[in-house]
């Protein structure tokens, strides 16, 4: 075995994209959606700090329940390749990580609190993750059943 052979590799370029450059353009475009649609909920129905933050909880519950019903809609369909991941990538990472919010949700419930209204803050913040959770598994446990009914009208035609 000679010396080069020995220590040869192969040539890798000095960058290299860890995504494909139409799944980032596909979450780009999801995002601005989501955040615009989030944007154009939470001004028409504002809310001071003493009240409950009526649209950020349920855009957040909304944003978690499609969230869970499109990402097992999307795992019991088919492996993650092709459109399946571009639509995950561009309706989930994008379109619904721009329409939901923990960053106001945060704020929403500190501001609460700081305000005086301590009762809707704590509220606010124990009864959002609670919420959004079962919200993401009522979409997950609504999407396999759609599925499999759709499965199983298919295989008694």
């Amino acid at each position: 075995m000679n010396m080069k052979g020995a220590f040869a590799h192969e040539r890798r370029p000095l960058f290299r994209m860890p995504v494909h450059p139409a799944w980032l353009l596909a979450i780009f475009a999801g995002g601005a959606i989501g955040t615009a649609l989030r944007a154009i909920i939470s001004a028409l129905y504002p809310h001071t700090p003493a009240q409950f933050p009526w649209a950020t909880f349920a855009i957040n519950t909304a944003g978690s329940l499609i969230l869970g019903a499109l990402l097992e809609y999307l795992s019991v369909s088919g492996p993650d390749q092709g459109w399946r991941r571009f639509v995950r990538l561009g309706v989930g990472t994008g379109v619904l990580g721009g329409f939901t919010t923990y960053s106001s949700f945060a704020v929403e419930a500190i501001s609460a609190v700081a305000d005086g209204a301590a009762r809707i803050g704590v509220v606010y913040a124990l009864a959002s993750p609670v919420v959004g959770v079962a919200a993401a598994l009522a979409g997950l446990t609504v999407a396999r059943s759609i599925f499999q009914a759709t499965e199983q009208h298919r295989n008694n035609q």
